[in-house]
């Protein structure tokens, strides 16, 4: 018969990829660092391969790891969820998340949420993230991620929470200046400001009924990896910029910016709950993502 898999060495391995170290790992096992260093080691042993570069300073988890960790989140949450079963946690779920949510939406909408939501689970814990970057969830440790995007198809788990409308915009002064753009086509001739974290860079694409989508490039002096920086710059009109319902929703209320180019559309987007590939999840998550769900989408961010 052959060997059964090293389960326990896969669930410390998962262990130290959340935690992104083997101290912090062994803290939260109960167990010594030599203990969690020796199961990596004899995991690398068995399958032959390095999982993690490690320094003095650095902890990096290699390739072959990325794809190890997929697996051994996935074993260690439904290892974790049957125990919850068993121990009936399902009444008072417990334990610790690891969510990366991007910073602005992070500031303005999450954080305001979880005081209500520690109150009622006090035995949940939330290492929260907060950054534009998209992060590598399974590589980088994370339980979950909120993404506002129109959402690629991959192998990550994901929830719509919310609708997110995206506009694209201009100041009174820019249009003054600049004249207003009649059509997507126009835009080429104009300043564009970029969100560095978007999928296509310098580039929109806009789509109408019974017309063939139209994606046009620009130029322009600033680019930022936080939607709320691009404001002061597109307000005193030093460009045009397209940005989330949530961050110029006001400016727009004002009067400070104007959306332009009704007639056509962006790509859509949404708020996620983003998760790995597996199957049974801790209660945890669950608990959390049920209650973001309702608050945000009675909330209606996108229509702030």
């Amino acid at each position: 018969m052959a060997a059964l898999p090293d389960f326990e060495g896969m669930a410390i391995f998962a262990k130290v990829v959340e935690a992104r170290s083997f101290a912090r790992a062994a803290v939260e096992l109960k167990i010594s660092k030599a203990t969690v260093s020796k199961a990596v080691s004899r995991l690398e042993t068995r399958l032959g391969a390095r999982l993690f570069h490690r320094t003095s300073r650095k902890l990096a988890i290699t390739e072959a790891g990325r794809k190890l960790a997929v697996h051994a989140v996935a074993i260690l949450a439904e290892a974790e969820s049957a125990e919850s079963e068993v121990l009936s946690q399902a009444a008072s779920p417990r334990g610790l998340i690891r969510l990366a949510v991007p910073m602005s939406f992070g500031v303005l909408y999450v954080a305001p949420l979880l005081p209500a939501f520690f109150k009622a689970n006090p035995e949940i814990s939330i290492d929260l993230h907060l950054s534009d970057a998209l992060v590598d969830i399974v590589g980088d440790g994370f339980d979950a991620a909120i993404r506002i995007a129109a959402l690629e198809d991959s192998s990550l788990v994901a929830r719509r929470l919310c609708d997110m409308r995206v506009h694209l915009v201009a100041s009174p002064s820019y249009l003054k200046a600049h004249g207003r753009p009649k059509h997507p086509k126009d835009l080429s001739e104009h300043v564009g400001l970029s969100y560095a974290h978007q999928r296509t860079q310098n580039a929109w694409r806009f789509t109408k009924k019974s017309v063939s989508a139209v994606t046009v490039r620009w130029e322009g002096p600033l680019r930022v990896n936080n939607g709320e920086a691009m404001l002061p710059s597109l307000i005193a009109g030093i460009g045009i910029g397209v940005l989330p319902d949530f961050i110029v929703g006001d400016a727009l209320k004002a009067g400070k910016l104007e959306s332009l180019l009704p007639d056509w559309s962006l790509p859509s987007g949404a708020v996620y709950w983003v998760t790995p590939p597996m199957g049974l999840k801790p209660k945890r998550l669950e608990v959390l993502a049920d209650y973001l769900a309702a608050k945000l989408g009675a909330m209606g961010p996108s229509k702030r």
